[in-house]
């Protein structure tokens, strides 16, 4: 007993010692939702495989259990994962003219009793709203971490739409309180990265972090390249929002918006967080595309668990 129980304990550190160095580790021969917790996510992609006329959703469960789909979704050869989006492909809705490949958070991870849609345990709140619709939202305020690299972005069609692509987002009921852009004009060697805030019933509100969002932007000096990683970090707490942009050996950037005359207190209001690829030029050859390789994320919410 005495001589087993040493190897035993060495055993077990080594193991926890794995675990914890191995956690970060993505495998290229794994589907995603193998080397990312998709439980509580769903994915669009610009198809419609079923010919319904649709856009096609893949459900959190199958994601969990290992599904791809080239060149949409797919580990790359880093074991990051994937997200392609053509100009040309199926839209989500009629009012909507960009394709997007993007993960939708639900935090009812498969429990399909759950609605999608709603102030309820699929959807998340802002701490300024009442009580009340706090303790029916699945999470209260909420934090998304992601790496990743954009590899590609659109370089033909209406000069104002070129190069754009949103790699993250806060969705609310019918706006968007938080949407990232990653924007590269063909011309430069480096892309701009920029953050907009959507008041409700108001005009967008842009805050840049590196280099300018216009059309006729000049090459950022301290822009980002394609297949350059960058992390962004989107934190809200009650109304105050605060996005940061982190590169490794560069200071990190961060803009803080008060959101308090926004609109998201009202008790109507729900959200959730996307990540992936939505493209954001429709005017372009159908065979021209944005693609962005994730290799971390992670999503946080007061009162959630998993």
């Amino acid at each position: 007993m005495f001589s087993t129980l040493p190897r035993l304990l060495f055993s077990i550190l080594l193991s926890l010692h794995c675990l914890s160095t191995g956690a970060n580790q993505l495998n290229p021969k794994a589907a995603p939702g193998i080397n990312f917790d998709l439980l509580d996510w769903n994915l669009t992609v610009p198809t419609d495989a079923n010919n319904d006329g649709k856009i096609d959703t893949i459900p959190e469960a199958f994601l969990a259990k290992g599904f791809s789909y080239e060149p949409y979704f797919y580990t790359a050869a880093d074991g990051g994962m994937v997200f392609t989006s053509f100009v040309e492909g199926p839209k989500t809705s009629k009012n909507t003219k960009y394709t997007r490949s993007e993960l939708r958070e639900m935090l009812r991870r498969g429990n399909n009793r759950i609605k999608t849609q709603g102030v309820n345990k699929n959807n998340w709140v802002f701490s300024s709203v009442r009580g009340k619709e706090q303790r029916k939202a699945g999470g209260v305020d909420g934090r998304l971490e992601a790496t990743l690299a954009v590899n590609n972005v659109t370089i033909t069609g209406n000069p104002k739409q070129l190069g754009r692509v949103i790699v993250g987002q806060i969705h609310a009921k019918d706006d968007e309180p938080a949407r990232i852009y990653y924007r590269k004009l063909p011309n430069n060697t480096k892309g701009s990265i920029y953050l907009a805030h959507e008041p409700r019933g108001g005009d967008d509100q842009y805050y840049e972090f590196v280099g300018s969002r216009a059309s006729n932007a000049k090459d950022p000096e301290d822009g980002v390249a394609l297949d350059e990683k960058f992390s962004y970090v989107i934190d809200v707490k009650g109304d105050i929002l605060t996005v940061t942009l982190i590169r490794e050996g560069k200071d990190d950037i961060t803009h803080v918006v008060d959101m308090k005359d926004s609109g998201y207190h009202k008790r109507d209001q729900y959200m959730y967080f996307k990540a992936g690829v939505y493209n954001q030029n429709s005017t372009g050859q159908p065979e021209d595309y944005a693609q962005a390789t994730f290799y971390r994320l992670v999503n946080t919410h007061n009162g959630y668990n998993h």
